[in-house]
């Protein structure tokens, strides 16, 4: 057994799995097919306020604001989203791109102890009771002989062909185009594409005058979004032209739809990435086959409206993360991994679902320009805004859960006391390390969750607000008591005094195994 986890994909989803399962203290080997990273390859360009959250829950966000750059609210079919009255302390996007997003994830999965190996091509796989087997191919796709990138940026000089690796467990996060996906044939259906968009990072000698600006013409959409000083991300959009997959995208190719499109091509030129998308939207059917699981574009793929896709992928990192270290660990049955599918399928179909709306929403013609003239009116009310903002920054998923209305909510940041006469501190501050918590807000007495107490924290605080904003459910009364999971949703909640322990320790049974004493025995 090479690793207990192989992860196969190292962007930000493989690389914030990595981070959450060696947290927990697995062993993970991460196969990337990239050489390198300084490829100039960039997809997404951003990071939502629940991504943001996540990050900050592990104390690591600090790096993140600090290369990035804030914008207010967010956007839908760039109709803008105000997210100021959302009970977030991150009520924005930062703009930050993709490589610099995967550069601080390594460097923090490297501290953590992942190893990473590239470049690595997957080409097999096969599973049984025990485990998984993939067949890797190292190096790029060359026959040259040459060196390869070895683990923790070692150089390896060996080149190997069709070499086994087995682990207990294999997680795909190896992009659209997934390998694991296609080898564990799993279905992955959706719509075809219907549009083609071209990206281009560049300089401009004439940029339009406001960092993020897009426009919708006669023949399409150009959007122009200033990154750092000097140069830009062009995006241009043609409805109803679908490009072979084999047409190259070129400098040219961009400044012609630009001219097109817009009338201007804005004095482009030395390109850094150019690329090609358009607008399929499909879903794997299944997030978990055996000991196989899909996670970030392995799973799904669609329009970038609104910029979801790397935060959806690191959230669905991190609802893996803690599941599947547990049951490496064996403190709960691989019966919990089907919570992941049933989860994340649902959080994935929605995103799908208001991406293709997006979409449909950007069209040139006179008609949907009345839409959304009218969607700009809706907007203006605050439930309108608070819905599509919750949906498109993630604050308001909620995981199917029966009982309190929190079970399944996200744990809000709140002010929390502990001790006498000490500074308040964010409740994200408790799951650093993590693990779940029962955060006791004075209603858990003496109740007795000692059992789980090598998986679970028990902490003794007082609140500083009697009411918490939930996104999608509004304010809610203050509880007694609450069980985190340590990707910060509440498994379970109590009003005032706890009068369910039963229904605490099931919640705790359920999501972190049964308590020591019984296991003991």
């Amino acid at each position: 057994m090479e690793a207990e986890v192989v992860v196969v994909g190292g962007g930000p989803t493989g690389l914030m799995l990595a981070c959450e399962l060696r947290l927990a203290g697995v062993d993970v080997l991460v196969l990337e097919r990239r050489g390198s990273r300084e490829t100039g390859e960039s997809r997404a360009g951003g990071m939502h306020a629940r991504t943001m959250e996540v990050l900050d829950q592990r104390g690591w966000l600090a790096p993140f604001l600090a290369q990035g750059r804030a914008m207010p609210g967010a956007h839908f079919s760039a109709l803008p989203l105000d997210l100021s009255g959302f009970a977030t302390r991150y009520p924005y996007l930062l703009m930050l791109l993709q490589t610099r997003i995967e550069k601080l994830l390594e460097e923090r999965a490297l501290e953590l102890g992942v190893r990473l190996r590239r470049p690595v091509e997957v080409v097999g796989l096969r599973q049984d009771d025990g485990g998984v087997d993939v067949q890797v191919v190292y190096g790029e796709r060359q026959d040259d002989g040459g060196s390869v990138q070895g683990e923790a940026g070692g150089i390896d000089s060996r080149r190997h062909e069709g070499e086994w690796i087995r682990g207990r467990y294999l997680v795909g996060c190896d992009g659209g185009r997934s390998a694991v996906r296609k080898l564990a044939g799993v279905g992955f259906s959706g719509t075809e594409a219907t549009l083609t968009a071209l990206l281009g990072d560049v300089e401009l000698a004439e940029p339009p005058a406001w960092p993020m600006f897009q426009e919708r013409y006669e023949h399409g959409t150009v959007g122009v979004l200033s990154f750092e000083p000097g140069w830009y991300r062009v995006i241009t959009t043609e409805y109803d032209r679908v490009a072979r997959r084999d047409e190259p995208v070129t400098l040219e190719t961009l400044r012609q739809a630009c001219l097109k499109i817009a009338g201007t091509d804005f004095g482009m030129r030395r390109p850094r990435w150019l690329s090609r998308f358009g607008d399929a939207a499909r879903q794997v059917d299944r997030y978990r086959v055996g000991r196989v699981l899909l996670a970030g574009d392995a799973a799904h793929v669609h329009f970038p409206a609104g910029g979801q896709g790397l935060n959806l992928g690191v959230q669905d990192a991190v609802n893996l993360g803690w599941k599947l270290a547990a049951v490496v660990r064996g403190e709960v049955s691989d019966g919990l991994l089907d919570t992941y599918h049933a989860e994340r399928h649902p959080v994935g179909a929605r995103v799908l679902h208001n991406t293709r709306a997006q979409s449909a929403l950007s069209r040139p013609d006179a008609q949907t320009g009345a839409l959304r003239e009218l969607m700009a009116d809706v907007l203006r009310a605050g439930e309108v805004n608070d819905l599509l903002g919750g949906m498109v920054s993630a604050l308001d998923v909620r995981y199917p859960s029966a009982g309190h209305v929190l079970a399944g909510c996200r744990m809000p940041d709140v002010d929390l006391l502990r001790g006498e006469g000490g500074a308040p501190e964010p409740a994200f501050a408790l799951l650093r390390s993590g693990r779940g918590v029962v955060l006791d807000l004075g209603g858990l007495g003496d109740v007795d969750v000692a059992g789980w107490g090598d998986r679970v924290e028990l902490v003794r605080a007082r609140g500083t607000a009697r009411t918490w904003g939930i996104p999608g459910v509004g304010r809610v009364a203050a509880p007694g008591a609450v069980l985190i999971r340590p990707d910060g949703h509440i498994a379970w909640a109590a009003d005032g005094t706890v009068t369910d322990v039963e229904g605490l320790r099931e919640a705790l049974t359920v999501w972190f195994g049964a308590p020591v004493s019984v296991m003991a025995g």
